[in-house]
């Protein structure tokens, strides 16, 4: 005996969601180095009057990305918001420019960023989230292809945010 159709109607959706979940789960999408190897590296990074910066682009959001201090995990980084009186970030861009050329090209690249928070949150209102105010006044690319952020499972959607400290 078959199921009646507005089952399979009901099913549908309730697959497709678990069929999501489980590819969250499993291996990322990002790439980089193992644990040890990430670890061992910002051991011994530089210190000095810097962060270390991690682009996080998600259309039509405008916070910046991820900062952290030197030689601290990524699991203490902080989503800020940039403010841009003094220095324009590396990627301003056209959104509409021709891919490579535009707002966001530049998601996953690490930074050393120069600057200071604020003091005050600003508010992204497509990611509903206030997030501390980062006063930017340099930058420079470390690299353009770091690999994963918080855990070598991390996922990159450019529509949704999926990557948070853990």
């Amino acid at each position: 005996m078959s199921a009646p159709p507005w089952k399979s109607i009901l099913l549908a959706p309730l697959c497709a969601l678990i069929c999501h979940c489980a590819s969250m789960s499993g291996a990322g999408n990002l790439g980089g180095p193992t644990v040890e190897e990430r670890n061992a590296k910002i051991s011994s990074e530089p210190a000095g009057d810097f962060y270390y910066g991690r682009r996080y682009y998600i259309e039509k959001t405008r916070f910046w990305g991820y900062l952290r201090e030197p030689r601290q995990q990524a699991d203490r980084a902080r989503l800020v918001m940039m403010r841009e009186d003094r220095k324009r970030v590396p990627d301003r861009l056209p959104e509409d420019g021709p891919p490579g050329q535009r707002y966001g090209y530049d998601n996953n690249h690490e930074y050393r960023i120069y600057g200071h928070y604020t003091g005050r949150e600003a508010y992204d209102p497509n990611s509903n989230q206030f997030l501390p105010e980062f006063m930017l006044t340099g930058y420079e690319l470390l690299d353009g292809q770091p690999g994963w952020l918080f855990s070598p499972r991390d996922r990159y959607d450019r529509l949704r945010i999926t990557m948070l400290p853990r």
